[in-house]
């Protein structure tokens, strides 16, 4: 859900001109989006959208100006390919192994794809656990993350 939202918000700011966090909750609903100011805020924060200039003495959300606004797929895609060394499925979980140090960056992006099979993930040094919900099975979970390496 987040994720889709996210993608929504990003499309919103690029082509309406959203000057508070009222309008942005209201132009969300329209997208069947309910949500509060709370979520927004920390949306926002999460995009990194900013207040920026959009004509004379006004602003609106916005990138900042050279920000790359990847996706937060895209982004787990690239850390995955570049960290990840090994996917095995235990019982209930599905194992994660990393280079070492990299284990915290790569349950982050797991995490935050927000797939509905993925109950939660805890990450050590090397080895992140993710847990899997009782209506999925792992291996499944499992080559669906392997894919995001190829």
């Amino acid at each position: 859900m987040k994720n889709r939202r996210h993608k929504m918000i990003r499309e919103i700011v690029e082509n309406q001109n959203i000057e508070t966090q009222f309008q942005l909750t209201e132009a969300l609903r329209v997208h069947g989006f309910n949500v509060t100011q709370a979520t927004i805020s920390r949306d926002i924060k999460e995009l990194g959208l900013v207040k920026v200039a959009s004509g004379s003495n006004s602003f609106r959300y916005g990138f900042p100006p050279g920000m790359n606004t990847i996706s937060t797929y895209e982004r787990a895609k690239r850390v995955l390919h570049d960290s990840l060394l090994k996917v095995d499925v235990g019982h209930d979980l599905v194992v994660l192994k990393t280079m070492p140090g990299m284990a915290q960056g790569v349950g982050s992006c797991v995490d935050t794809l927000d797939w509905p099979e993925i109950v939660g993930v805890v990450a050590g040094d090397d080895t992140i656990f993710v847990a899997v919900g009782d209506d999925y099975e792992p291996r499944l979970l499992a080559d669906r993350l392997r894919e995001l390496v190829m």
